[in-house]
């Protein structure tokens, strides 16, 4: 049965092997990183899915600041074992749905536009934000949690 909870200390060797395997060795020199560095997940958004004991997935939201400094989330990385892609969405969602339940007003990720469209993210949402660092335009993605 697969649960989605909140990050223990436990998972973290799991996470990171997750994250490895499912980004390679360079994961740490992509842009979004750029984000996080020096930052601690934002409280109450760090879910892990698991089954049983098996960490399958991970997905993480950290504050960041856009446009004039309003507040957003970043979601980053979302990552889930291969032989259980199907399950990701739900992690997505539920990251989704407690940002909002917290009172977050934005999440912004980098991502695959059709995969992320299904949860209402878009480029367009994005307008003018830019990234510290290289990447493609198409794939900065937002979501407004609070019109």
């Amino acid at each position: 049965m697969i649960t989605l909870r909140q990050k223990r200390t436990a998972d973290v060797e799991a996470r990171e092997a997750l994250l490895d395997q499912a980004f390679g060795g360079t994961r740490d020199r992509k842009t979004s990183q750029r984000l996080r560095d020096g930052r601690l997940p934002a409280e109450g958004l760090s879910l892990i899915a698991a089954d049983g004991r098996r960490v399958i997935g991970t997905a993480r939201l950290w504050n960041v600041a856009r446009g004039t400094g309003q507040p957003a989330l970043l979601l980053a990385p979302v990552a889930v074992a291969p032989d259980c892609r199907n399950r990701g969405a739900a992690l997505v969602r539920r990251a989704l749905r407690d940002a909002r339940r917290l009172g977050h007003g934005a999440v912004v990720l980098v991502g695959d536009a059709p995969y992320y469209s299904r949860f209402g993210v878009a480029a367009e949402k994005a307008g003018a934000l830019k990234l510290p660092g290289p990447f493609e335009r198409h794939r900065l993605l937002a979501l407004e949690l609070i019109p």
